[in-house]
């Protein structure tokens, strides 16, 4: 009997049968660790699985890959779902997966702790960023479902503590695929138009799944970029969502994002009445001093004799002005004395002093002082000037020493 030669292509094709016809490799978990993951722009994800001891190609195409929510990384521990078979071509057997869950933990529990830590690295969470609440808002916008029982709750809450303030419903989905698509564009159209003095968004109680809309990023990101001040209310005081930590203030539930949001008027009575009592104290307080004082204004001598008044700054003047009288007298006194020493000390030193001791004074004929013999020649004619009178003189003889006396 001749055997039968089988090409490649139709060696992979049997083989391929063969492992589709395994009822327990069309559905099989497979747990390892991730390696080699790589996403090519067309969408699919090929990655390998292995353990101590082996690996498996894998391949998640891109319809299945669209439902992971979170991101898979090398090293990671999964678990993944699919079925077994061979890729023609290559003849290597790989699994196709449908699904991973990564192992100890749920996968939207991963998506939580990397979206977080992705938020945060970019400052989304950062304290600085955050806005005070207004303490008295006039208007409040509420992002939430208007079927669920959190609009009813926040607004029965609103009534009884601060009724003065107008809520406005932006209703949307809070739950689904379409949810934070729908719950970013209400709160950016809320900030853009400026609807409310403060944003509440939120919704009740459930699960993670039912609460996860609030963890999607592009809600993170319309909260953030928010000008208005944004309270986030989800679920109970357990549960946490990203919503939470971007958002101004967060409310463990949304009634209490209601007594967050506003005052209670029960409270503003109170302090209004107080403020009134301190003010009526303070008035009448006022009130009586002014009453005293008019009555020590009453009691003054001025207000008894109307001349009494003009009297006594009479009185005043006049001794002011012989303190001016006295004060003038003794700085011209000083200032005589001054004049009388100086005019004394000035007469000291006058020539007139010294030519009346018998000393002379000699001039040229063009008026020069002469201090020297050298200064004039003989036979010409100097002046000489006397305690009383002068002279006229002819030089006759020039001599430098001066006989002494």
């Amino acid at each position: 009997m001749e055997r039968q030669i089988l090409s490649v292509s139709q060696l992979n094709g049997l083989v391929k049968g063969l492992l589709d016809q395994v009822p327990v490799l069309q559905d099989v978990l497979v747990r390892g660790e991730l390696s080699n993951y790589k996403v090519y722009p067309s969408g699919h994800h090929y990655f390998t699985l292995k353990d101590a001891e082996g690996a498996l190609r894998c391949v998640m195409f891109r319809g299945q890959a669209s439902k992971l929510r979170f991101r898979p990384e090398n090293g990671m521990k999964v678990i993944a779902q699919g079925r077994v078979s061979v890729f023609p071509r290559d003849g290597a057997y790989q699994l196709y997966c449908n699904a991973l869950t990564p192992e100890g933990a749920g996968d939207l529990a991963v998506a939580f702790e990397q979206l977080k830590a992705k938020l945060y690295a970019q400052g989304l969470f950062d304290p600085a960023h955050k806005k005070p609440l207004p303490p008295c808002p006039e208007r409040i916008a509420i992002v939430t479902s208007s079927a669920g029982a959190a609009i009813h709750d926040m607004i029965r809450i609103l009534r009884r503590r601060y009724p003065a303030a107008k809520v406005l419903l932006l209703p949307v989905r809070v739950q689904g695929a379409e949810a934070p698509a729908e719950i970013a564009g209400a709160i950016r159209y809320a900030d853009r138009w400026k609807i409310g003095d403060i944003i509440i968004t939120g919704r009740g109680g459930g699960s993670m799944e039912d609460l996860w809309a609030f963890n999607d990023e592009r809600v993170a990101q319309a909260i953030y970029q928010c000008s208005t001040p944004v309270i986030s209310a989800v679920g109970h005081e357990p549960d946490v969502t990203i919503a939470d930590f971007v958002a101004d203030v967060r409310a463990s539930t949304p009634s209490n994002a209601a007594e967050i949001a506003v005052p209670d008027q029960l409270e503003l009575r109170r302090q209004l009445g107080s403020a009134q009592e301190r003010m009526n104290q303070s008035q009448t307080a006022r009130l009586a001093s002014l009453r005293q004082r008019l009555q020590e204004l009453r009691e003054k001598r001025c207000m008894k004799d109307q001349l009494a008044y003009l009297q006594d700054r009479r009185m005043d003047l006049l001794h002011l002005q012989q303190r001016m009288g006295d004060l003038a007298g003794a700085v011209l006194s000083r200032k005589r004395q001054g004049f009388s020493a100086a005019a004394s000390a000035l007469d000291a030193m006058s020539p007139l002093k010294v030519l009346g001791r018998g000393y002379a004074v000699a001039r040229s004929e063009d008026g020069r002082i002469l201090k020297s013999y050298r200064e004039v020649l003989p036979d010409e004619r100097i002046q000489v000037i006397l305690g009383e009178g002068g002279l006229t003189c002819v030089v006759k003889e020039r001599y430098q020493e001066v006989e002494k006396q």
